[in-house]
Formats: structure tokens, sequence, C-alpha cells
């Protein structure tokens, strides 16, 4: 596929089914079609695409055992769904998906879900060195609401309507980021000697995470006094920011994201929309085709 052409090379390379089975084929198997239920049995070959175990006696194809399992949409849809949901910046709607696909709106929803939820296996990145940790609220702005569904005192870190969302960035690094219940320092330590690797330099906003003095080097910014950043030099002539501009960056657009596309998440799957934003943030130095297939990668 030319890097390019988007949409047009996509399509000249899967133009109908069985090329898209035996793309898939190849990533999962290679050379040799190996049995889900048992690896060391011989596999023999049946119509439609389909296989039969010889030691279980069971048949398979190529979904089985993926997030394609047990549906009866076609493994080409499944893929076509797959490279408009990576190749858009901002993700897909389902009412897109579905015109796109020709299926209900309710179908390209739970293919979309079934797309997110591979993608939480993608979002538990140990992170070092210099890292930036930063929480963001979802649930919308009360001044954008109609007078009857205002919810008084719900602005900044209140949880009335809101869910929070806790990230940690090493700098020119990857991105972890996970739906907590709150903010409170016995909340969000723990998430943090699970996911930052100790010794690491912590950049934060003046926010307590309790104390994590022993295992880290905290450095803070205290926003509530209006005070974004400042650079240190060290002996060796060393610079280093002291801000936490790069997660807050990130948290922007991961909510231009949801508004721009979604417009609202629920607090229920308020995570598997934190994956794929994740997903695509940790893949944004690479092009479309190779986010495209990186992901069947994963899954195969």
């Amino acid at each position: 596929m030319a890097k390019d052409d988007g949409l047009l090379s996509f399509l000249s390379a899967f133009p109908d089914e069985i090329s898209c089975v035996e793309y898939f084929e190849a990533l999962r198997w290679g050379n040799k079609v190996v049995s889900p239920f048992d690896p060391s049995s011989k596999v023999y070959k049946c119509s439609n695409g389909k296989y039969k175990c010889k030691n279980t006696n069971r048949y398979f194809d190529v979904k089985t055992g993926t997030v394609f399992a047990g549906t009866k949409i076609k493994l080409c849809k499944w893929v076509f769904a797959i490279f408009m949901f990576l190749s858009h910046k901002r993700g897909v709607s389902s009412c897109q998906l579905a015109r796109d696909l020709g299926v209900t709106q309710k179908t390209a929803w739970a293919m979309l879900q079934k797309i997110r939820e591979f993608m939480g296996a993608l979002n538990a990145n140990v992170v070092k060195d210099e890292v930036e940790i930063d929480e963001t609220f979802v649930g919308g702005k009360n001044k954008n609401r109609h007078k009857d569904k205002k919810v008084e005192k719900s602005q900044g870190r209140s949880f009335k309507d809101k869910k929070p969302v806790f990230g940690m960035l090493q700098r020119d690094g990857k991105l972890t980021a996970l739906v907590v219940d709150n903010t409170r320092a016995d909340t969000l330590k723990p998430i943090i000697i699970r996911y930052i690797e100790e010794n690491s330099t912590i950049f934060t906003d003046g926010w307590d995470y309790g104390d994590i003095a022993e295992q880290y080097n905290q450095q803070s910014v205290d926003h509530s006094k209006h005070f974004y950043g400042t650079t240190r030099t060290n002996s060796d002539g060393k610079v280093t920011m002291i801000c936490t501009n790069a997660i807050e960056n990130a948290w922007s657009h991961f909510k231009r994201m949801i508004f721009g596309t979604y417009y609202q998440v629920s607090k229920k799957h308020l995570q598997r929309y934190v994956d794929e934003f994740v997903f695509r943030f940790n893949t944004r130095g690479i092009g479309e085709f190779e986010r495209f297939k990186l992901y069947l990668q994963c899954i195969a």
C-alpha cells in the first residue's frame, strides 16, 4: 500500500473478503495454520475459509480467538472499520461508520467498542526518566448546560458530574492514562508506584500525591498561584523544563477528540475512550498504514 494514497490505496489492497482473510491469516499464522484449540494438532482446510482441528474435532477460522470472533460481520468490514477508525485523527462516530459500512448504528457502535476493547492492553506502559503527571476531568461545563440541568458547585475538581482521568507522560515517550474514582493521594500514589520507574523525576502542578519523595525526585509548579513553569540548569549544563505543559497538551487533544467527534461519553465506557486516545497518542510518530498494521499484528 502506498503511504500517500490513503483510502484509495487501502481499497486497492483489500478489494474483497478473500484478500482480507489471506492478509490476516499471514499476519496471524505465517506459512502454517495453527489450531487455537490445540497448537500441536494437525489442521485440515475446509470450505468457506474454515479449518478443522484434528485433535479436538472443532472447526475454526482466522477470526476465532480474536475480537472478531462470535460475530456475523465479514472480516472485510472489520478491516475497513479499523482502517477508518485509525486513519481519522480524532476517531470516527458510530453514525458515520454505519453509513460507510451499510450497517445499523447499533452494530457500528458495537464494532467500535470491540476495537477499543483491545486497545486497553496497550495502555499499561511503564514510564521512566522525566515524567509529567496530571489529572483531567471529563463531564462538561455548567455554562454549556440548560438552566434546569446545571449542577451547583460542579466546576474545577468536583466529582458531582465529572469523572477524573489520571495520566503519566514520559517526555519524548509514551503516555499511560487511567480513569480513577478520585484524586486523593491514597488513590493516585499506588498507580504512580506501579507505572513510574523508581528514581525517575516527576513533574507535577502542585497537587498532593502523598509522600513519593523516597522513590522519586519531585519537581512542582504551583498553578494555583499562576506559576506555570521555569527552567533549571545543572552543573553539567543540562537545561530542564519544570512544567506539565506536555501532558496538558495531551489532555487538550483528548477533549477535542471527545467534543469534536463523540460529543459526550458515558462514565461506564470512559476508560475505553481513554484507551483509544492513548493508542493514537503513543503511535503519533508513525503513518496511518503503519498504525493500521500494528493494530492488526497485535490482535493476531
